[in-house]
């Protein structure tokens, strides 16, 4: 607690003064976008960065709590994929004026909804990655398309990790579980992060 004040995960800018960083679960318009507290991206608009979200395939990206999201990254939903067991691959569906409804969902090589984690399950993208499959909780990923570089920490703390769910936590618990979420003595961390399950 800050000034008597808690943080608030409804407020746009979480910086007082700036306006190129929000809180993005405030800023949603979208039914078929939904995020969690405390996510953020360092733009002024979240929306934009999300393309191809139709609602004619039920096509959802769902993002967890405490993400932090560059400004230039971009979701493309699966309305981005054309159907590839026709002649042609051309979507007279998404544009004005064509008589064709869209095709049958079966036809088309939709992928499912787009989930990203919590930032507690702890995967970092690198810059100008592009990832088109899932990524396992506190790995690191690269490249074009992303591939694993290293896991950030022993199998030992992921599971401890994922277990502890600390972003599930409230808000006086994470205050009080700061120095240890910081803490860069992983030894110490995978020791009283094991007292605290027990």
């Amino acid at each position: 607690m800050k000034d008597g004040k808690l943080p608030n995960p409804n407020m746009v800018h979480p910086i007082t003064g700036y306006e190129n960083e929000i809180y993005i679960k405030p800023t949603i318009k979208n039914p078929n976008i939904i995020v969690g507290d405390f996510s953020y991206i360092a733009d002024s608009d979240f929306e934009s960065h999300v393309t191809h979200l139709y609602d004619w395939n039920g096509d959802k990206l769902i993002i967890g709590k405490f993400c932090q999201v560059a400004s230039g990254v971009e979701f493309m939903m699966n309305g981005a994929n054309h159907q590839m067991n026709a002649i042609s691959t051309f979507p007279f569906y998404t544009l004005e004026d064509w008589d064709m409804e869209p095709p049958a969902i079966s036809d088309l090589p939709i992928k499912g909804d787009t989930i990203i984690g919590n930032i507690g399950d702890g995967a970092i993208i690198g810059a100008n990655s592009v990832v088109g499959q899932n990524i396992e909780p506190y790995t690191i990923v690269v490249g074009n398309p992303a591939t694993v570089l290293r896991k950030r920490f022993d199998d030992e703390l992921i599971e401890l990790l994922l277990r502890f769910k600390w972003w599930d936590k409230s808000i006086d618990d994470i205050n009080t579980l700061i120095p240890l979420l910081t803490c860069s003595k992983l030894d110490k961390v995978k020791e009283e992060i094991q007292k605290r399950l027990d």
